[in-house]
């Protein structure tokens, strides 16, 4: 299975918001560069067979220009598991339960990426992997989804996603 953790793209600050965290949507800034990292992430090849959101507002819009822009056939699903606070172990379960070979897409929050990525990688919660916001990486689980079994492929912040969107050939050229 390759995992690959998407923190939700920038957001109405909270101090600003006077509504529920829940509710909190993406800035016109946030969806613009989450719109960028997604063809960085289109240029890396990623095709999600699940996409896995938050429930809060500003990951499912995130997960939503994802989807658009990675061309997802498949249906978002909402899970609480990936809500601010989460213990890992929640998610790790979740993953767990889908197939073998799958390509999943999480987007979520911090630190609860930032401790799923540890506890895959290293089966402690530690906390030396934050996100940034709209950063990402692929984790690879080569034979089951099980603590301290990953393997990391990339870990790229946003401005780095942005910039091979930046070099991804045009739709109109060919190879």
């Amino acid at each position: 299975m390759d995992c690959i953790l998407v923190r939700h793209g920038i957001a109405v600050e909270s101090n600003e918001w006077t509504s529920d965290d829940a509710s909190r949507p993406l800035t016109e800034k946030g969806r613009n560069r989450t719109l960028r990292v997604a063809t960085g992430l289109r240029s890396l090849r990623v095709e999600p067979t699940h996409v896995l959101s938050s429930p809060y507002l500003r990951a499912r819009e995130t997960a939503e220009v994802l989807c658009s822009v990675l061309h997802v056939e498949r249906t978002l699903q909402l899970c609480d598991e990936l809500q601010p606070g989460r213990p890992p172990s929640s998610l790790v379960a979740l993953l767990a339960t889908l197939p073998f070979g799958a390509t999943v897409l999480c987007v979520g929050h911090e630190p609860t990426l930032g401790h799923l990525a540890a506890v895959l990688l290293s089966g402690r919660t530690l906390p030396a992997f934050p996100f940034k916001k709209a950063g990402a990486c692929l984790i690879e689980l080569p034979d089951s989804v099980q603590p301290a079994r990953g393997i990391m492929r990339w870990w790229m912040g946003p401005f780095h996603l942005r910039m091979l969107g930046k070099h991804e050939p045009e739709d109109d050229e060919t190879d």
